[in-house]
């Protein structure tokens, strides 16, 4: 009898012929489905760069609470770095370029615009003043149950305080107790002298010749650790650069920023104001261009700069004491790090400072110090603006060449900072501190020894961990918000003026909601970019028409350029949403 196959049988004896071909011998729909949409997304790509839209569009649904109408549209993704989204990116590194313009050569006073607080952060802080008391309440009957329940809900206020835009310390729950400081205050011998004047409240630089107010354009970097190669940066003798100073140096640049300011007005006696960028060297290691406004003799400058260090008075972190798996452990009853094998507790970061009688690094600048004055207005100011935010986009890799054509000696350059960065502590909370036998303030059971999420100890910023773009509050009197705005005004009035009526996004009324993945309502990533370059060329048209009315020229002149003026002035135009 002859038995033909089942063709429901998926069993295959030895010998017999395959009934079905597999996938890798014909591809089946759904996979020349996904390659057709990669083509898809590809093309789509291709023309969000081209008219100027985000290429990572997030889908958000908005939920219009009087209709119950229930949306998906695409936004912006927002991103400030030109490899994920080279469109966002260069939307943010223009808002910072106008800001830059505005406040370097003010010849009046800014305005700090001042603002009622609202009732909703009126609620938020009584709410978290109401917690605050009845966490003290129970802390003090023992109730850690209820204790806990509140952390949550103090992490939950703070953090709707922080989106409803209120800056500022916010009171812990837990304030870490006052500690005597044992820390000399003698000044270092070799340090120049500087005189110290009462800051006055000007911030507006002097006039010269009744008609020219310069400002400067600084640049500040670390002392030299060793000899490194012209080309790439990377060290000539490995081991005789000093990989430990350079880590410390970076993580605490910051820090020595801010001592340079604070003595640079001291000195000056008039509240100087700053736009600055910090990026890294070939070698890795920060350094700092600042626009001051107002004119400094540059020979004050270099004083301040050759005066000015900071010392870190943490504990003695030079050795390491635990490591390779053998590491502190939680401890219960301690509520604390114990040692793993006597069980002792270790000491906590404050009674480890009260110790000192030295800090345990100090930082200083270099010895290459730049300063150059500029006038307002010029070709070199733009330049120079040009160059404050050049490399704000980039990403700290990126700036320092570390791409597919790096050396060996560069890559291997950058893993031996790397590697020290990451047993340098951040700050006093690292979780770094238990490699050398210290328990950082704020442990509990989930830090895990020598594994900090702080920036600083990420390869990718190289111990740049805090902002890149550092301006003083009182550059322009504006934050970005206000810039944005007053762009969105502009072109507001311009279509407004052109007979247009502008379609302004009212968020009253509306729920912003992030989609999740495989919400069946999402459409394809394609459809989001075509929405959204759909949506830009609407844009471009009415911006062309609204410039077109205001320059007295009709808009069916044959002389305008039609073709090719809209998705030209696609990344230019200040109807950027």
């Amino acid at each position: 009898m002859n038995h033909h196959p089942d063709p429901t049988n998926h069993t295959r004896h030895a010998g017999a012929p395959r009934a079905f071909p597999t996938r890798s011998e014909h591809p089946t729909a759904e996979v020349a489905e996904q390659v057709r949409a990669l083509l898809t997304n590809e093309v789509a790509e291709s023309l969000a760069l081209e008219h100027g839209v985000c290429v990572r569009p997030l889908a958000m649904r908005t939920i219009d609470l009087e209709t119950g109408e229930v949306r998906i549209v695409a936004r912006a993704c927002e991103s400030r770095q030109e490899s994920v989204c080279p469109t966002c990116a260069e939307k943010h590194r223009r808002l910072r370029v106008a800001q830059c313009r505005e406040g370097w050569h003010l010849d009046e006073e800014p305005v700090l615009p001042a603002r009622e607080p609202t009732e909703q952060e009126k609620d938020l802080m009584t709410c978290r003043a109401d917690l605050v008391a009845a966490y003290a309440e129970s802390k003090a009957d023992g109730d850690e149950d209820s204790c806990e329940h509140i952390r949550d809900a103090v992490r939950v206020v703070d953090e709707e305080i922080r989106a409803a835009g209120i800056k500022g310390h916010l009171v812990p729950l837990d304030p870490m107790p006052a500690v005597s400081k044992r820390r000399s205050t003698r000044r270092r011998q070799n340090l120049p002298d500087l005189p110290r004047k009462p800051v006055d409240g000007r911030t507006v630089g002097r006039v010269f010749a009744g008609k020219y107010r310069p400002s400067q354009f600084v640049t500040l970097t670390l002392p030299s650790y060793g000899a490194v190669r012209r080309e790439d940066g990377a060290a000539l003798d490995p081991e005789r650069y000093d990989y430990r100073r350079a880590a410390r140096d970076a993580i605490h640049f910051p820090k020595l920023l801010g001592r340079w300011m604070e003595n640079l007005r001291r000195c000056v006696g008039w509240d100087v104001q700053h736009f600055g960028s910090v990026e890294p060297q070939k070698r890795g290691a920060p350094h700092a261009h600042y626009g001051v406004r107002g004119s400094i003799p540059h020979e004050t400058i270099r004083q301040v700069t050759a005066a000015t260090d900071y010392a870190v008075w943490w504990p003695k972190h030079d050795e390491l004491v635990y490591g390779n798996g053998h590491l502190p452990v939680w401890d219960d009853r301690a509520k604390g790090f114990v040692d793993p094998d006597t069980r002792e507790p270790l000491p906590t970061f404050d009674q480890a400072r009260e110790k000192l009688d030295e800090p345990a690094h100090v930082i200083r600048f270099g010895e290459q110090v730049h300063s150059k004055g500029i006038l307002g207005g010029t070709p070199e100011a733009g330049r120079h603006i040009g160059y404050l935010t050049k490399y704000l986009t980039k990403s700290i890799t990126e700036t320092i060449g570390l791409d597919d054509s790096a050396s060996d000696a560069k890559r291997a350059h950058v893993d031996r900072l790397h590697t020290e960065l990451m047993r340098t502590p951040c700050n006093e909370r690292c979780a770094v501190w238990l490699l050398y036998g210290i328990e950082p303030r704020g442990a509990r059971l989930s830090t895990v020894p020598g594994c900090c999420k702080g920036k600083a100890h990420t390869a990718k910023h190289l111990g740049i961990g805090g902002r890149r773009c550092q301006v003083s509050r009182k550059w322009s009197g504006k934050t970005l918000d206000h810039h944005r705005a007053k762009r969105a005004a502009f072109v507001r009035e311009l279509l407004t003026a052109a007979g247009i009526e502008p379609r302004i996004r009212d968020d009253e009324g509306i729920v912003w909601e992030r989609t999740a993945p495989g919400d069946s309502d999402v459409p394809p990533r394609a459809h989001l970019l075509l929405q959204s370059i759909s949506e830009r060329q609407r844009w471009n048209a009415e911006m062309r028409a609204a410039q077109l009315h205001a320059e007295g020229r009709p808009p069916d002149d044959p002389n305008n350029s039609a073709t090719g003026s809209t998705a030209k002035k696609g990344r230019q135009s200040p109807w950027i949403g």
